[in-house]
C-alpha cells in the first residue's frame, strides 16, 4: 500500500469514528485504526467490504472511494427507501433510534453548501412518514460528513437521543421491516387500452334497421 494512500484512509476512518462513534468509544477504536500497519489496514478494508479482496489501493480508479458510493454504485447492499434525480433515502443500519434514516447525495459532494435541495425535499418527506408511522417528539434533520461525502441524517427523537448517542446494529429483518413500513412502493406503470375497431360485418350487424314511414 502506498503510503500517502494509508494515511488518506486512516484519516478517513478517524473522522469517521469522531462523527459516529460513541463518546467512551471514540478513542480506543482511533487508537486500533492508528496501531495498525499498511497490510493490516487492508485487510482491516477487505473484511469490511470497503474493498474487493482481489483489488488492491493502487489500482482503485474503478472503485468508489467512500461507503456512500459504494452503495450508490451497487457495490454495498443497502436498504432504500426512497429516491429522486439527486438524492436517496436509506436506512443506518447501526441506528441511534427507531426509523434512525439518512439521506445520501448520488453526487460524491464534500460540503453542506453544496447538498442539492433534493436531498433536503427527501430528508424532509421521509421526516413526515416518520412522525406519523412511530409518533417520536421530534425528527432532527443534522448535515454529517463521512469519508469526505456529506449526507443527512434523518433521526427520530424518543427520549434525548444525540448522533453521539449509543448506536447498535439492526438485524437484517427489523430494517426489512422499517423499510416496509417507510420505503415508497415503486408505481405501476399504467397500461394503454385500445378501442378494437369493429370489422365491416360486426358493423353491419349493429346497424339499427330503418324506421319505416
Amino acid at each position: 500500500m502506498h503510503p500517502e494512500q494509508s494515511k488518506q484512509i486512516r484519516e478517513q476512518l478517524i473522522k469517521q469514528i469522531s462523527s459516529t462513534f460513541p463518546a467512551e468509544k471514540k478513542e480506543v477504536a482511533i487508537q486500533e485504526i492508528n496501531k495498525m500497519d499498511d497490510s493490516q489496514l487492508e485487510e482491516f478494508l477487505i473484511k469490511n467490504n470497503l474493498i474487493k479482496a482481489q483489488e488492491t489501493l493502487q489500482n482503485q480508479q474503478t472503485q468508489p472511494k467512500c461507503i456512500f458510493c459504494a452503495i450508490l454504485s451497487g457495490q454495498i447492499p443497502s436498504f432504500k427507501l426512497d429516491e429522486n434525480k439527486k438524492a436517496i433515502a436509506i436506512l443506518e443500519i447501526n441506528p441511534i433510534s427507531k426509523g434512525h434514516a439518512m439521506a445520501i447525495p448520488k453526487e460524491h459532494i464534500a460540503t453542506s453548501g453544496k447538498l442539492p435541495s433534493q436531498t433536503f425535499t427527501l430528508a424532509k418527506k421521509l421526516s413526515k412518514k416518520i412522525k406519523s408511522k412511530f409518533k417520536p417528539k421530534e425528527v432532527k434533520i443534522i448535515s454529517s460528513n463521512l469519508m469526505g461525502h456529506e449526507f443527512l441524517n434523518i433521526l427520530p427523537i424518543y427520549g434525548e437521543e444525540t448522533l453521539d448517542s449509543e448506536r447498535i446494529p439492526a438485524k437484517p429483518e427489523e430494517l426489512e421491516k422499517l423499510k416496509k413500513l417507510l420505503g415508497t412502493k415503486p408505481r405501476k406503470k399504467a397500461v394503454k387500452r385500445t378501442l378494437k375497431k369493429n370489422t365491416p360485418k360486426e358493423e353491419e350487424r349493429f346497424k339499427l334497421p330503418k324506421r319505416v314511414p
